[in-house]
C-alpha cells in the first residue's frame, strides 16, 4: 500500500525542483523570479495543490480498494510490501540498467541481421540502457540550452562575466571613496568638522610641532600659514606631501609608515585650518604663491 506521507514528500520535491529550475533558467536580473513573474508561481502553487489532491484521492481510493479484497488478496499485498532490499522493484530496474538479465542475453545467430557489407555482418542488438538514458539527457539538455540562451536570450558565460568585472570595478570606486585606509591624493577632500580638525590638530602638535612650531609659523620646516608653498597647496598636496615626504637630501620625512591615510587626511585639513592666523613672529615665505583651482 502506497503511503501518504512519501506521496507529499515527492510532490514537494517536484514543486521546489520547478521553482529551482526556473530561477536558474529564467534571467530575472536582480530580482527573484518567483517574484519577477508572480503568474508562474501562481501557476505553480495551483499545480502543488493539485498533485496534493490527487495524492489524497488516490489514498483514498487505495483504502477503498484494499477494505473491498478478501483475506487472501490482503495477505498477498502484505507479502508483497514486506519484501526485502533486492527483491524490489526499483532496485531491479537500477540493476538492469547497468548489467543485462541473463534471460535477456540471446546467441549471435538469433541477432544477425541479413545485412552484408563486404562480408561484414550486423547484429541487432539493444544499446545499453544506461547509454540510452544518457542520450535522452543529452537531448533535454540541448533543448533547454538552447531555449535558454538562444530564445530567451540569457548571458553566456563570457558576457556574465564581463558584467560581474564591471559590476565590481563601480563597487571597488564606490569603496574607494569612502575607505579610510584606502584614501591617496586623488580622493583625499578637506575636512571641516571640529572633531577632525580637533583631533588633526593633536596629531600635528604630537609629530609636526617640532619642526613647524606649534603655532605652525615655522622653524626648521616652513610657515605652514602663508599663501607659498614650496611643494604646492590645497589638500592634495599637503596630503601627498605627508605620504611621501619632502624635498630629497632635506624636508621633512614619509609620514605613510607612521600615520594612516585618514590621520593625514585631518592633519592636512588641520593646516589648510591655519591659513591666515598670523602667528607671532613667524618664519620668511618659501616657495610660490599657491592659488586654489
Amino acid at each position: 500500500m502506497k503511503k501518504l506521507i512519501p506521496a507529499y514528500v515527492s510532490v514537494l520535491v517536484l514543486f521546489f525542483a520547478a521553482f529551482g529550475a526556473m530561477e536558474y533558467f529564467v534571467d530575472s536580473g536582480d530580482k527573484p523570479a518567483f517574484i519577477k513573474y508572480p503568474m508562474v508561481s501562481v501557476f505553480l502553487m495551483v499545480f502543488l495543490f493539485v498533485l496534493i489532491a490527487i495524492s489524497i484521492t488516490m489514498r483514498a481510493v487505495d483504502n477503498i480498494t484494499y477494505q473491498l479484497m478478501t483475506e487472501e488478496e490482503k495477505a498477498k499485498l502484505n507479502a508483497a510490501g514486506t519484501q526485502s532490499f533486492t527483491e524490489s522493484d526499483w532496485y531491479k530496474k537500477l540493476v538492469s540498467t547497468f548489467v543485462r538479465p541473463e534471460s535477456t542475453v540471446v546467441s549471435e545467430d538469433q541477432l544477425l541481421l541479413e545485412h552484408d557489407y563486404d562480408g561484414i555482418k550486423e547484429l541487432d542488438n539493444n544499446l545499453p540502457p544506461w547509454w540510452v538514458y544518457l542520450f535522452y539527457a543529452s537531448i533535454v539538455f540541448g533543448v533547454v540550452y538552447m531555449v535558454r540562451f538562444e530564445i530567451l536570450g540569457a548571458d553566456d558565460q563570457e558576457m556574465e562575466l564581463a558584467k560581474e568585472i564591471a559590476q565590481a570595478k563601480i563597487e571597488v570606486a564606490e569603496y574607494m571613496k569612502t575607505a579610510p585606509d584606502m584614501m591617496d591624493e586623488k580622493t583625499v577632500t578637506v575636512l571641516t568638522d571640529p572633531a577632525d580638525l580637533a583631533v588633526g590638530k593633536e596629531i600635528y602638535t604630537t609629530n609636526c610641532a617640532a619642526c613647524h612650531r606649534a603655532d605652525a609659523g615655522g622653524q626648521i620646516g616652513p610657515n605652514l600659514t602663508d599663501d607659498e608653498w614650496i611643494l604646492g597647496g590645497g589638500i592634495k598636496n599637503i596630503f601627498h606631501t605627508l605620504v611621501n615626504g619632502g624635498r630629497d637630501g632635506k624636508g621633512m620625512i614619509a609620514w605613510k609608515g607612521t600615520l594612516k591615510p585618514k590621520e593625514m587626511q585631518k592633519v592636512a585639513s588641520y593646516i589648510i585650518s591655519l591659513k591666515g592666523s598670523n602667528p607671532v613672529d613667524p618664519k620668511a615665505p618659501e616657495g610660490e604663491v599657491w592659488v586654489e583651482e
